[in-house]
C-alpha cells in the first residue's frame, strides 16, 4: 500500500484542490468561546508580505532601522495596513458556520462553505462566511466506549448549544451523530447530497473480513460493526477503536489491530480511497442510520439562513435520512444498541428500506424490509412500521445491554 496508512497527508490536506482546504481561512481564537476556534478570510495588502493580521513588531516594518525618507513610506504602510486590520475586524460574517475540528468534520463544513457560495453572490465576498471550530463531548473523551460515556449527542450538543445561543448561524453535522431529536427552536431542513454509504474494510494481512485467521482483532467503536462481525465471523475478536480516521489507521499501521471498518463516504471527504483493502456489500454489513449524509442546522426564527439552506437541500437524502431516523426513534436506539438501516430508491421510483438490530455479541440479528412510495409521510410510516415489527420480534428485555 506504499506509504504509511497512518500518515496525515497535511501535504494533501492543504493543497489547494482538497476539499478540506481551509486556504484562505486562517485559524484564530473565538474569543470568550471556551474550546472554540474561529476560520477567517485573510486580506493580502500590495504593501505587505503577509496577511493583514499582523502586529507593529512585524520585522520587515521596523521604524528604528530605516533612514528618514524610507521611514515616512512605511509608517504610511502602517497606517494603511492598520486600517485595513480595522475593517477586516470589524466586518461581520453574513454566515458562521459550527462544526467539531477533525479533517473530516472541517471537509464537511468547507464542502458546505462552497456550497454556499457558489448558490449566493454575497457570501462569495471576503469575510462573508466564518468557520468556527467547537470541541464536543466525543471530542473531549476519547479513552472510552462511546456506549460506556452515555448520553446521546455526544458530537452535537455543544455545537447545537452554540447555535441556540446565537454563537454560530448554522451547524454542520454528519447525521449519523444527530439524536432523533431536537432542541426548541433548532430545525434541521437541509441535507447535502449523500455520499456511498457502505463500508470499507482495511487490513495489512488480509483481503476480506473472510481471510482474517481466527482470532485476528478487528478494530472498531461501532457496536453496529461489532455485531454484524461477530454474526458472521464468531470466530474473530473486535475491540473498541476510537479516533478520528488519521488515528485508526495509524493504530492499524503499528499493528494494534488486524483490520478496522472506516465509513467509505468519510475516505472519499478526505481523498484516502487508496487506503480501502475492499467495499463492504450494504449484504455483508448494513450501513448506519443516515450514514454518509451530512445535516445543516438553524435556528427555526433565522428566516436568512432558512432560505440559504433551501437552495442547498438534496430532498431525495432528505427523505431517505427521514425513513431511517423514524426507524431509529421508534426503536429508541442508543450508542449501547447495535441498529442498522438503509433508505433508497428503486430503478423504479420506489423506496425500498432495510433495517437491523441486534444483541452486541452478535448472537441475534433481526432483521426487516420495506417498500413503498418515495414520500415523506409514506416513508416515515415505513420505518415506524419496520421499527415496530422488531420490537415485536426482539421481546422483552432485548434492547437491556
Amino acid at each position: 500500500m506504499g506509504d504509511s496508512l497512518a500518515q496525515v497527508k497535511m501535504k494533501d490536506l492543504m493543497s489547494p484542490k482538497h476539499p478540506a482546504n481551509p486556504n484562505p481561512f486562517q485559524l484564530r481564537t473565538g474569543g470568550a468561546m471556551a474550546n472554540v476556534f474561529t476560520m477567517r478570510s485573510t486580506i493580502q495588502h500590495p504593501l505587505l508580505s503577509s496577511s493583514a493580521n499582523f502586529r507593529l513588531s512585524h520585522p520587515t516594518l521596523s521604524l528604528r532601522s530605516q533612514p528618514a525618507r524610507p521611514r515616512r513610506r512605511n509608517a504610511a504602510a502602517i497606517r494603511n495596513a492598520l486600517v485595513i486590520e480595522q475593517e477586516v475586524d470589524a466586518k461581520v460574517s453574513l454566515v458562521r458556520i459550527g462544526t467539531r475540528g477533525s479533517p473530516l468534520a472541517l471537509a464537511q463544513a468547507f464542502e458546505t462553505r462552497d456550497k454556499l457560495m457558489a448558490t449566493h453572490s454575497e457570501l462569495a465576498e471576503e469575510g462573508a462566511i466564518e468557520i468556527i471550530i467547537i470541541k464536543t463531548t466525543g471530542d473531549k473523551i476519547l479513552d472510552q466506549p462511546l456506549a460506556d460515556i452515555g448520553g446521546k449527542g455526544l458530537f452535537t450538543k455543544e455545537i447545537d448549544e452554540a447555535l441556540m445561543e446565537g454563537k454560530i448561524d448554522i451547524a454542520v453535522h454528519s447525521m449519523k451523530d444527530v439524536p432523533t431529536y431536537l432542541p426548541d427552536g433548532m430545525i434541521l431542513p437541509c441535507n447535502l447530497p449523500r455520499e456511498d454509504v457502505r463500508d470499507a474494510f482495511i487490513s495489512l494481512t488480509a483481503k476480506s473480513l473472510a481471510e482474517l485467521q481466527p482470532g485476528s482483532v478487528v478494530g472498531s467503536a461501532s457496536l453496529r460493526r461489532q455485531s454484524q462481525i461477530l454474526y458472521r465471523y464468531p470466530n474473530l475478536k473486535v475491540v473498541n477503536f476510537r479516533g478520528n480516521v488519521q488515528t485508526r489507521l495509524r493504530k492499524l499501521d503499528e499493528g494494534q489491530v488486524q483490520a478496522t471498518l472506516l465509513a467509505l463516504a468519510g475516505l472519499k471527504r478526505l481523498n484516502m480511497t487508496e487506503n480501502v483493502t475492499a467495499i463492504l456489500s450494504i449484504e455483508e454489513m448494513l450501513p448506519a442510520i443516515a450514514q454518509g449524509a451530512i445535516g445543516i442546522a438553524c435556528r427555526s426564527n433565522d428566516d436568512q439562513m432558512v432560505n440559504y439552506l433551501a437552495h442547498l437541500n438534496h430532498e431525495e437524502t432528505r427523505l431517505a435520512v427521514a425513513c431511517e431516523r423514524a426507524f431509529l426513534e421508534t426503536l429508541d436506539g442508543s450508542c449501547r444498541t447495535p441498529i442498522a438501516g438503509y433508505a433508497h430508491r428503486d430503478e423504479d421510483g420506489n423506496c425500498l428500506f432495510r433495517g437491523l438490530v441486534a444483541s452486541p455479541d452478535g448472537t441475534r440479528v433481526l432483521e426487516t424490509s420495506r417498500k413503498g412510495p418515495y414520500a415523506l409521510d409514506d416513508m416515515v410510516a415505513m420505518g415506524e412500521d419496520a421499527g415496530k415489527e422488531l420490537i415485536s420480534k426482539a421481546g422483552p428485555g432485548f434492547f437491556d445491554w
